[in-house]
């Protein structure tokens, strides 16, 4: 994976030799013979063969069986202890979102329904047109075609339910900007594309931010 220059000629070799009772192998000749990384040999009173983490794992579990074991346990314990920080996370950016609802319901309460046709019982349609023109901004798509393209998770959730922790950051973010807009009185089609044009714009930025993190 890290070494470009390893001679596989040479590790076939001394595969092929491997297990007979005359095949002998010093960490010296490994790293000569094959151009090995991350493994070094010093000499002297207080030398050694030294190696990457990686590699003494490695030796570490072919040696004991409860080393390996522990190896294991542990890499669970951290991956589940990342799945929960990452669940945490999500979570409050939900919170996050359904907190900058109010202020997106409060604009089209105040600014949109007094202007409109709707009467009391179809309010709430102006609701869910305001809501769905954020959902066509950062998800491509209203909450109806995602529940009739996902029929099985929609009985119990939305589509706001399955976003990852990036998109409730815009999505929380676009309805502070929606409801700015209302105020201004921006047409639905105006603020559609700004909104649009914000949301490709900071998901990428956040996804970039994502990628840069991930580098070693």
């Amino acid at each position: 994976m890290y070494n470009s220059k390893f001679k596989v000629v040479e590790f076939d070799h001394f595969k092929m030799q491997a297990g007979l009772p005359t095949f002998v192998l010093s960490a010296k000749q490994w790293i000569e013979k094959t151009n090995a990384i991350g493994l070094y040999v010093q000499a002297g009173r207080y030398g050694g063969t030294y190696a990457h983490k990686d590699i003494a794992f490695e030796f570490g579990s072919a040696i004991s069986p409860v080393f390996k074991l522990y190896l294991l346990k542990e890499y669970q314990r951290l991956k589940d202890l990342e799945h929960n920080q990452q669940k945490l996370e999500w979570d409050a950016k939900r919170f996050l979102s359904k907190t900058n609802y109010i202020i997106h319901t409060d604009a089209v309460k105040k600014y949109i329904l007094p202007q409109s046709d709707y009467v009391k019982q179809t309010e709430w349609l102006a609701y869910a047109d305001e809501a769905d023109l954020l959902n066509v901004a950062l998800f491509g798509c209203t909450a109806k075609q995602w529940r009739q393209a996902n029929e099985e998770l929609a009985k119990k959730n939305n589509i706001r339910d399955f976003a990852s922790i990036n998109e409730l950051t815009v999505l929380s973010n676009l309805e502070t900007h929606n409801a700015e807009l209302i105020k201004e009185g921006k047409s639905k089609e105006e603020r559609f594309r700004i909104l649009l044009e914000i949301a490709r714009y900071q998901i990428s930025i956040l996804d970039e931010a994502d990628k840069m993190k991930r580098l070693p």
